[in-house]
């Protein structure tokens, strides 16, 4: 089910004239949209930005929610990965299909498919915001997971689906039903009426196990794990959340064979704290469950990775003054033998002429301890999200570039920032070379809807 809350807003977030028509001239890249309030940037990295690439296009219509024949025609929901030789994998939804597809490219930017893959095959059920994996040579697997809209008796539709290919994704193998409940997966409750859907996340850890996690409307958070490369899941641990303090948005952060780290934030309660749980084995169980950086603001959205030396990397949403209002993006960090993460810093702020909020930010680990956050732009007075805001560090997250927009994301004759069953995604990757991969969505109603791909390249700054 959508959420009540998100189709109110989805009436009035793009109403643009159907007789428009789409402008897709490549704005000049953007200014600095904001300042940093720590270290300063000098010798950090900037990312060289090429041209975005297409990855699919539709059309825009977005009618009422009638379950699964709702009239919903638009391309949306793109998640990314990319190997350390610069293969590029995308999966995103077709509603109109209602369908999950795949598509890699290579180096070049070419399409690797003459035409991109169906990996979902259920046309009579929504397939919404998958999470992607890509192993690279040698084995070239990819392994996709996403949230199916299946009412199976509860109030809520949704099921965690999962799929991989071992022929790089020119096919992929019969999907699975990793959860089998009526609990309603995918459903990242904020308030009884309001959730955002995609809450779930899928990771593959340094012995090819495969890690899946997702929440349900009902509260609970639950875990599977296959360790024969996602042909079998052991039944779904459950890790934390109920109905009055239900978990929200899970994060994987996969350290080595076997620790597993997972971190959440809950609904139901205006000034929420993230909570962080460590496994031990291989996730067959988890610790108890702890508080991480308490504020007295709203604490939304984390993402968590983990790096070579076992250091957390922790980045979310931060709203001071609660639940719906404006929110920013924070970092914080632990050291492996660390107790907590320390105090967080703000990367994301709003200049002196403007109101702009930032929220919903991706993380990825690059190339000699590189950091890459991305993240929503809301611009003055705003809402849904219009452009992409970024920013790097090469030293471990001690410090940060001043963040900007990601070129040509932030134009306005594309309309908004798409995800409109739910902003919770992964939007960035970024390999061993260097190499990073921006994907996002943008939805002009009754014009068109498309899913780019940003790809850019770390050019350390001299110190």
């Amino acid at each position: 089910m959508v959420p009540a809350g998100l189709l109110m807003l989805l009436s009035s977030w793009a109403c643009e004239s159907p007789n428009d028509r789409p402008d897709t001239r490549e704005s000049a890249p953007a200014t600095r949209s904001a300042s940093v309030d720590q270290s300063a940037s000098r010798g950090q990295p900037t990312v060289e930005w090429s041209a975005p690439l297409t990855v699919a296009e539709g059309p825009a219509r977005a009618g009422p929610w009638r379950m699964n024949d709702s009239d919903f025609h638009y391309v949306d929901d793109p998640t990314v990965d990319i190997t350390d030789d610069g293969k590029v994998g995308v999966a995103w939804v077709d509603n109109q299909a209602q369908s999950v597809r795949f598509q890699a490219f290579g180096r070049n930017g070419e399409p690797v498919f003459d035409e991109p893959t169906a990996v979902s095959r259920s046309p009579e059920t929504f397939s919404w915001l998958p999470r992607l994996v890509l192993t690279g040579p040698p084995e070239n697997d990819v392994y996709i997971l996403w949230q199916e809209i299946v009412f199976s008796g509860g109030s809520h539709g949704g099921e965690a689906f999962f799929a991989r290919s071992n022929d790089g994704g020119q096919s992929f193998s019969q999907p699975q039903n990793l959860s089998n409940t009526t609990n309603g997966v995918g459903k990242g409750r904020l308030t009884e009426e309001i959730w955002h859907n995609g809450s779930l996340d899928l990771a593959v850890g340094p012995e090819g196990t495969v890690f899946t996690a997702w929440t349900s409307y009902q509260g609970p958070l639950h875990v599977a794990r296959s360790t024969n490369a996602g042909r079998t899941f052991s039944d779904p641990l459950h890790v934390a959340g109920h109905a009055q303090t239900p978990a929200r948005a899970p994060s994987i952060a996969v350290e080595d064979a076997e620790t597993v780290h997972l971190v959440w934030t809950v609904g139901e309660d205006d000034g929420a704290d993230l909570r962080l749980a460590t496994s031990d084995d291989s996730a067959e169980s988890f610790g108890e469950p702890s508080n991480v950086l308490e504020s007295d603001g709203h604490s939304d959205a984390p993402k968590l990775a983990v790096d070579d030396e076992g250091t957390l990397h922790l980045v979310y949403g931060e709203s001071p003054e609660g639940m719906f209002e404006q929110y920013h993006v924070r970092y914080a960090r632990q050291a492996k033998g660390e107790e907590g993460f320390g105090s967080s810093r703000r990367l994301s702020e709003a200049s002196e002429t403007t109101a702009q909020g930032a929220h919903f930010p991706s993380l990825a680990l690059g190339a000699r301890d590189a950091l890459l956050m991305l993240w929503n732009l809301y611009p003055t007075g705003e809402h849904p999200p219009r452009g992409l805001g970024f920013t790097a560090t090469v030293d471990g997250g001690a410090s940060f570039n001043g963040p900007s927009a990601v070129p040509g994301s932030t134009a306005e004759s594309l309309g908004i920032n798409g995800s409109l069953q739910g902003m919770l995604m992964e939007k960035i990757a970024a390999n061993a070379s260097g190499q990073v991969a921006v994907v996002n969505s943008r939805f002009k109603r009754g014009v068109s809807s498309r899913i780019r791909l940003y790809r850019g390249h770390i050019q350390e700054a001299p110190e």
